[in-house]
């Protein structure tokens, strides 16, 4: 099988991916281990976890392939933004220039949110979006961003940041959120399933700057209303809630700036099924598959893959 590697090295899962030409993509990942009751990790201690976990997932996936990979893509930045840089994309990116130099294959760099985008089209197989320009969310705990996305001969794609969160980001609300009821580090699906048991409804209108969101207001409401007694649950569905109408309310207003183009949802908030289901009663729109909503290589591997073939 003729394949392409692909690596990624996010803050919080060290992820490795295979694509084939015919489509066929096999992956494999690991969460880096942060404490019970802590809110992340230091990116001294990501570094570390991995350089151990990395060697590990490279060695098991390519185990079950024969040959070597046609070319190695690897995100060596969190956003194509000038200066955008986190150290534990260092790992992966020291790792694939090492393996492409010995196995003397080409080496294709891109960033993390640009892996974010690849892996949603990948996963509703909607290639036809790379051939025109789109909007894609890009919503985890580093990012809430709206991004205008045009294609480009050399690249494949080019990234403009439209608008994003000014203060918290999505899934960061998710996480503190999410320890302040008990939960344990990452928070989303632990959030979810608590806010899925709740049965009120809330009427948000969030503040929107331009098109930016601010969600640090979601913290001291809903620790405001924990101290009042409101039920765990019903605060984790205001969470989310809030979350829902800050995007819905940035997708109108990117939609109106750029017309009817196609939205693009992507990055682990987007996983959340209370979040989908109501974007989705909003706008016509595609959503990367929930094991492709979190950090991943599949959509680094892509890209390698796109780059070789029209390199060749």
């Amino acid at each position: 099988m003729e394949y392409y590697l692909g690596i990624d090295t996010s803050n919080y899962t060290t992820s490795v991916a295979l694509i084939s030409q015919d489509g066929t993509i096999l992956q494999r990942k690991k969460l880096l281990p942060v404490k019970s009751g802590e809110r992340g990790l230091r990116q001294s201690d990501a570094v570390f976890h991995h350089t151990k976990q990395l060697p590990n997932l490279i060695e098991d996936i390519l185990s079950s392939v024969d040959g070597r990979p046609l070319a190695i893509g690897v995100s060596s930045t969190p956003t194509t933004a000038k200066g955008s840089y986190m150290p534990c994309f260092l790992v992966g990116e020291t790792v694939a220039r090492s393996m492409s130099a010995i196995l003397k294959v080409p080496l294709y760099k891109t960033s993390h949110q640009v892996g974010h985008v690849l892996a949603g089209i990948v996963s509703n197989e909607c290639f036809e979006l790379l051939d025109s320009k789109f909007l894609a969310f890009h919503v985890s705990g580093g990012t809430t961003d709206c991004l205008l996305c045009t294609p480009n001969a050399n690249t494949l794609i080019d990234i403009s940041k439209v608008a994003t969160s000014l203060d918290l980001k999505g899934g960061q609300a998710v996480d503190r959120i999410g320890i302040s009821l008990g939960l344990d580090f990452p928070c989303g699906m632990e959030l979810e399933k608590l806010a899925l048991q709740s049965i009120k409804t809330f009427k948000i209108n969030p503040p929107i700057k331009e098109g930016n969101c601010c969600l640090s207001g979601i913290e001291n409401i809903c620790n405001k209303m924990l101290s009042q007694g409101e039920l765990p649950r019903d605060v984790a569905l205001y969470c989310l809630e809030y979350i829902y109408s800050s995007i819905r309310d940035m997708s109108k207003y990117a939609l109106k700036k750029f017309g009817n183009v196609p939205i693009l949802y992507v990055g682990g908030v987007m996983s959340n099924s209370i979040i989908r289901k109501k974007l989705s009663n909003e706008f016509e729109c595609y959503f990367a598959q929930p094991q492709l909503s979190c950090d991943n290589a599949v959509g680094v591997s892509f890209y390698a893959m796109n780059r070789y073939v029209k390199a060749h």
